[in-house]
C-alpha cells in the first residue's frame, strides 16, 4: 500500500537534488542576480481522526522548499511535502503529497564568529502564508456514492521557522512550525487542522 508513497518520496528527493544541482551550477557563473534559499527537512504532522474526540496520530515524511527574495525581506516560497502514517485505525493507512506556494518574509541578522574571524554566521527568521493543493492516497475518503482510496483537496500552510547558516552556503533549519489546513472529505466536517514540525538542512545560493 505504501508503494505509491515511496515513489512520491523518491520523486521528491530527485526533484530536490536536481534543483539544488542546477542552482549550485548557476552560482558558479559570473552573475550576481541569482539568490535563493533551499531546504530539505524531516517533517511530522499531528493529525486526528474526525469521528473521534481526539484520535490523534502522527504522520512522518519529508519536504523540500525554495524561497526567492523579491524586495528586501519579502519573497516568494514554494513547498512540497510527502508524508505517511500506518494504521491510523485498524487496516487504514494514510499518505499525502502537498504542494503550496505564496509570500514569505525573512528577517536576517549577521555576526562574525569568534573562532574564525572571517566566517560570517547569519540567523534568519521567516514567516509565510502558502496556498495550494494536497493529494491523499492509500487511505479512505468519503464521496457522495461511497468511499475511495485517493482524492484531492485545497491546502493552506501558515507558519515560520529559524535558519542558521554555517559555512559555504550550508546551514540548518533549527525549527519550523506550521498550521496546515486541508479539506479532505472525511464523513464529518471535511476539514483537517494539523500542526507540522520540521527540522533539516539548508543551502543558500547567491549573495545575501
Amino acid at each position: 500500500m505504501i508503494t505509491r508513497f515511496r515513489q512520491a518520496a523518491v520523486l521528491l528527493g530527485i526533484s530536490a537534488l536536481a534543483l539544488t544541482y542546477t542552482l549550485m551550477a548557476q552560482e558558479q557563473q559570473p552573475s550576481n542576480s541569482l539568490s535563493a534559499d533551499l531546504a530539505v527537512t524531516y517533517t511530522t504532522d499531528r493529525a486526528k481522526i474526525a469521528t473521534v474526540d481526539c484520535g490523534c496520530f502522527w504522520m512522518q515524511g519529508g519536504s523540500f522548499d525554495a524561497a526567492v527574495p523579491v524586495f528586501r525581506g519579502l519573497g516568494v516560497a514554494a513547498n512540497l511535502t510527502g508524508e505517511h502514517s500506518a494504521s491510523i485505525t485498524p487496516g487504514v493507512d494514510l499518505s499525502t503529497l502537498t504542494f503550496a506556494a505564496g509570500p514569505r518574509y525573512t528577517y536576517s541578522t549577521t555576526r562574525w564568529t569568534r573562532h574564525v574571524p572571517r566566517l560570517k554566521r547569519a540567523t534568519s527568521v521567516f514567516g509565510e502564508a502558502l496556498f495550494g493543493s494536497a493529494h491523499g492516497f492509500d487511505g479512505v475518503f468519503s464521496t457522495s456514492s461511497g468511499v475511495k482510496n485517493s482524492t484531492n483537496a485545497l491546502a493552506m500552510q501558515f507558519g515560520g521557522g529559524v535558519n542558521v547558516s554555517l559555512m559555504r552556503g550550508f546551514g540548518v533549519r533549527a525549527i519550523e512550525l506550521d498550521y496546515v489546513r486541508t479539506n479532505f472529505r472525511n464523513f464529518a466536517t471535511n476539514t483537517q487542522n494539523d500542526l507540522r514540525i520540521a527540522v533539516g538542512v539548508t543551502y543558500h545560493v547567491g549573495e545575501r
